[in-house]
């Protein structure tokens, strides 16, 4: 696949990541937090230029994808985590567009106006083009 322009990256990446009926994705932070969802957020540095001077040369573009789900008992949450995690990794091995996986955040529990939620990131950073 050739390298995805930055102006559709989020809805590309959010394409591999898609799962209807196990996860709602989105490519972008919601208002709302939901249960159940994989969430593309920019990172900071969201770009990594190679080049001051050329826009021939395309930049980094680093994300997060923040996995949720209910947080129930710890046993099952760790399991649903876990399996999730697996499942998000599989897609982004499975794609055409060519990812650096970087590291696995420890679930942790965030208090959101949805409920508690088991929360977990993959770091991921990918090449695109300025356009």
């Amino acid at each position: 696949m050739p390298t995805p322009a930055l102006t559709t990256l989020r809805s590309t990446i959010a394409a591999v990541l898609d799962n209807p009926g196990v996860w709602q994705t989105f490519n972008f932070p919601p208002p709302t937090i939901l249960a159940n969802s994989v969430v593309l957020v920019p990172q900071d540095p969201y770009l990594n230029p190679s080049n001051n001077s050329q826009n021939s040369i395309g930049p980094l573009a680093n994300f997060k994808i923040l996995i949720t789900i209910p947080a129930l008992d710890n046993q099952g949450s760790l399991q649903s985590i876990e399996s999730t995690i697996v499942a998000v990794w599989n897609k982004m091995c499975n794609s055409s567009l060519v990812f650096n996986i970087g590291t696995v955040s420890g679930p942790s529990i965030l208090s959101a106006a949805s409920g508690d939620l088991l929360t977990s990131d993959i770091n991921i950073s990918i090449l695109t083009t300025w356009s």
